[in-house]
């Protein structure tokens, strides 16, 4: 109930009434029956933008860290999730990827929308990075279209770290759902998967026109923190001259 309260009365209205949205290709997201909706991952925005402009309820599976911050903060943020009916994912390890799409096909099952960013994670330079196949393997398991998605212009407004987000207009793009029936029974075959996830990609890519990193952003970030620390290091002990 407080799903629709928000999207029609409280958040949804501000939203569009302050970003203004252009949306296209709204008309490929499924007017009834199991679709999953996959879309780039650029701001924190993302989360409400997209609900805000699809007709029908849409569950997204969200990072458990948004459900166990600390302090005020952090129990609002949980409400908030939780009222929106949203699915914590914890994203450490194997065993968690699979415990995501039990939860996943739970929502395809009910003949629900289920949201997913395929990236995993935020991007954090405005690139589109490397599909994880999770995506892949519930599709094929439900035997349900992909619908790809792009939000462009949402890194502008809220990048990584920014609280508050700008006052800009963006764009959200739908494309034609991807049909992958060709590959039913094929969801443990690593190079279906890994094909279904890269069309998938591919679509969004074409959708948003971002430059494309062949890559998990998690590596990349990873990588980037680790070089950050040692120059971090470096600078506070510098090589004396001998």
């Amino acid at each position: 109930m407080f799903y629709y309260v928000l999207k029609y009365v409280l958040l949804g209205p501000l939203l569009r009434l302050l970003f203004r949205p252009r949306i296209a290709g709204l008309e490929h997201i499924p007017a009834e029956g199991a679709a999953i909706v996959a879309g780039n991952h650029l701001s924190f925005s993302d989360h409400f933008l997209m609900p805000a402009i699809i007709k029908r309820r849409i569950t997204f599976l969200a990072k458990a860290e948004y459900f166990t911050g600390p302090g005020l903060k952090g129990r609002l943020t949980a409400a908030f999730f939780h009222s929106a009916g949203q699915i914590p994912v914890d994203r450490s390890g194997k065993e968690a990827g699979q415990a995501a799409i039990r939860e996943g096909l739970g929502v395809l099952d009910k003949g629900e929308l289920l949201g997913i960013y395929p990236e995993g994670t935020r991007s954090h330079d405005g690139r589109l990075y490397k599909g994880k196949v999770g995506v892949a393997v519930m599709a094929l398991k439900a035997g349900v279209p992909v619908v790809p998605c792009a939000m462009v212009g949402t890194f502008e407004i809220q990048p990584p770290g920014q609280v508050l987000p700008k006052i800009k207009r963006v764009t959200v793009r739908f494309g034609k759902p991807l049909d992958f029936s060709r590959y039913a029974g094929l969801e443990n075959q690593k190079a279906a998967i890994r094909a279904v996830t890269d069309e998938i990609m591919y679509a969004i890519l074409e959708l948003s026109g971002q430059e494309y990193v062949d890559r998990y952003a998690a590596d990349v970030k990873a990588e980037q923190q680790e070089q950050e620390q040692r120059a971090g290091r470096t600078s506070r002990f510098p090589r004396r001259r001998s």
